[in-house]
Parts: structure tokens; C-alpha cells; sequence
């Protein structure tokens, strides 16, 4: 499994209101393209652009852009987040 927890936190819920972007914390191994796939075949939702970062603790999170037509609020709403 590539994403392990969407990312609930003030700043990330501001991106995916402002931004069309949604965090996830993602296994450590995982590559920008197996998030993209796993993101598309999990939500039905084409993705434009996939950004990384390892973060302090070890755990490595992903900025998942949705493309133009797509929104973040409907990836929220099934995952039970707002």
C-alpha cells in the first residue's frame, strides 16, 4: 500500500481549499508515479502533479495537484475527512 494516512493538519486542509492539492503521508519507497497511479485508480480522479518531501521525523509525505475539473473537496468527502 502506497498511501498510508491522508494528512489532516491546518495548513493541509488550507491547500486543499486554496490549492486543489491533498496530503498524504506515503510509504517511504514510494515513487511520484506510483502515487499518481494509486491516487487515479483509488479516487477516480486524474492527477496533475505529484511533489515529495521526507520530513524531519522520517516519514515521507505527497502534495498530490489534482488536473483542472478535478477537486480536492470530493477526495476529502470519501475519506471521511471534513
Amino acid at each position: 500500500m502506497i498511501l498510508l494516512a491522508p494528512i489532516k493538519t491546518e495548513k493541509a486542509i488550507g491547500k486543499i481549499e486554496f490549492n486543489n492539492t491533498i496530503t498524504f503521508e506515503v510509504d517511504l519507497n514510494a515513487k511520484k508515479e506510483d502515487v499518481k497511479k494509486e491516487v487515479e485508480r483509488l479516487f477516480a480522479v486524474k492527477v496533475g502533479s505529484v511533489k515529495t518531501s521526507i520530513m524531519p521525523s522520517g516519514k515521507k509525505r505527497a502534495l498530490v495537484k489534482l488536473a483542472k475539473g478535478f477537486k480536492a473537496e470530493d477526495i476529502t468527502t470519501k475519506l471521511k475527512m471534513a
